[in-house]
């Protein structure tokens, strides 16, 4: 099976940064687009950021010009640096992945991380 684990969420000021860090293990054969969900209180979902495994990035407009995501291939990690914080940021932010498993290696599934929560205080 594989599991995503995401770190570096916390309790930041307004105008402030922080970066998130979501690492896949498991027996993975690809990955192939990975990306960071949010969701607020009272709020649904909502898709923050996509990167391709070729480094193509996708931002929501919300965000866009003050979060940066990356991955490093050979980690099987994805990063969101966020920065110039707003109160409305607040939410848990969930790393997602379409992974194929080495017994399947062509099929992919999309996995979930179990959410990082990030506050930030106005």
């Amino acid at each position: 099976q594989v599991r995503l684990v995401e770190s570096g969420g916390g309790l930041v000021q307004a105008g402030g940064s922080l970066r998130l860090s979501c690492a896949a293990s498991g027996t993975i054969a690809r990955i192939n687009v990975m990306g960071w969900y949010r969701q607020a209180p009272g709020k649904q979902r909502e898709l923050v950021a996509v990167i391709t495994g070729g480094g193509m990035t996708t931002y929501a407009d919300s965000v866009k010009g003050r979060f940066t995501i990356s991955r490093d291939n050979a980690k099987n990690t994805v990063y969101l640096q966020l920065s110039s914080l707003k109160a409305e940021d607040t939410a848990v932010y969930y790393c997602n992945a379409d992974i194929s498993l080495l017994w399947s290696p062509s099929r992919y599934v999309p996995y979930w991380g179990q959410g990082t929560q990030v506050t930030v205080s106005s």
